[in-house]
């Protein structure tokens, strides 16, 4: 009984300092709060600089943020200016706000070129592009803005620590470009729209002649032919089957080892009697 009386005290003293720490952090923190939404009401604009430096090196985000976007345009005109317009993109760029991040980073190297931020800040500017490009199937407009700042910050930066990184993510997201043509050339052909497949494929082929994806679209680009040809009115059936036959040499010509091989060669055949049957009519009847 002993025992179990003590423990019950423990557990009831335990409870008792838990529920006064917790009343003290939320002391605290309101005191915080409090403390914090007098600052942004304050016209101290020096303190509210230097306490959103402070807010950012603590990791506090938000609040640096906040305290650098009612500042910035204080600011402007001074010698404070370049560093005050970098923390607030850097905020933004650490929270994961890379929309308003690409958009503060960008101003910044843009108004400032000979800023000692401006090197980063292009850099960070394409990154947060990159950060927001979709997967394939999606619009690419993201990706065409990584690729274009990745590929300006190389050339004004050829030496830069950053190069490596904006190499791989400019070869990264034209990689993005040629799968995001590619799925959707193959759109098309999946949907049985076989003239529209042909008009896609030819377009993906000329963008990207060196797309690793070059053999399947050669070969799609052959069937396309083949099964356009062979759902059409008699009338065009003779023109779309010579269509055909040159889509096979092209294939074979380049990928004669291929896996779709036989499946094209049979194509071949079949479109190469219909062309010989419509060329000597006179055979077919012998």
């Amino acid at each position: 009984m002993l025992i179990t009386e003590i423990f019950h005290i423990f557990v009831r003293n335990l409870f008792c300092m838990k529920k006064s720490f917790f009343v003290i952090f939320a002391v605290f923190m309101c005191a915080s709060c409090s403390q914090y939404e007098r600052l942004r009401k304050s016209s101290n604009y020096a303190l509210k600089y230097k306490k959103a430096i402070e807010y950012y090196n603590g990791g506090d985000y938000v609040r640096a943020g906040q305290l650098l976007d009612e500042i910035v345009a204080i600011f402007r005109g001074t010698n404070k200016a370049d560093t005050v317009a970098y923390y607030q993109a850097m905020s933004h760029f650490k929270q994961k706000d890379y929309l308003n991040a690409s958009h503060y980073f960008s101003m910044h190297y843009k108004n400032t070129p000979m800023s000692p931020f401006a090197e980063e800040c292009e850099f960070l500017t394409g990154y947060c592009y990159y950060r927001q490009s979709p997967r394939p199937e999606l619009d690419q407009d993201m990706t065409a803005a990584a690729i274009e700042i990745f590929d300006l910050f190389l050339r004004h930066y050829p030496t830069s620590q950053y190069k490596e990184d904006a190499l791989k993510y400019f070869v990264e997201m034209q990689d993005k470009l040629v799968d995001k043509s590619y799925l959707s050339a193959k759109l098309y052909y999946n949907l049985s729209l076989y003239k529209s497949s042909i008009v896609a494929l030819n377009n993906s082929l000329n963008d990207y002649p060196d797309t690793k994806h070059r053999e399947e679209l050669m070969f799609l680009l052959l069937k396309s032919s083949y099964l356009l040809a062979e759902n059409s009115v008699e009338g065009k059936q003779k023109e779309r089957y010579q269509a055909t036959v040159d889509e096979y040499y092209s294939f074979i010509g380049e990928f004669p080892q291929s896996g779709y091989a036989k499946e094209a060669q049979r194509m071949y055949e079949h479109a190469d009697t219909y062309l010989k049957v419509r060329n000597n009519p006179d055979e077919d009847d012998n």
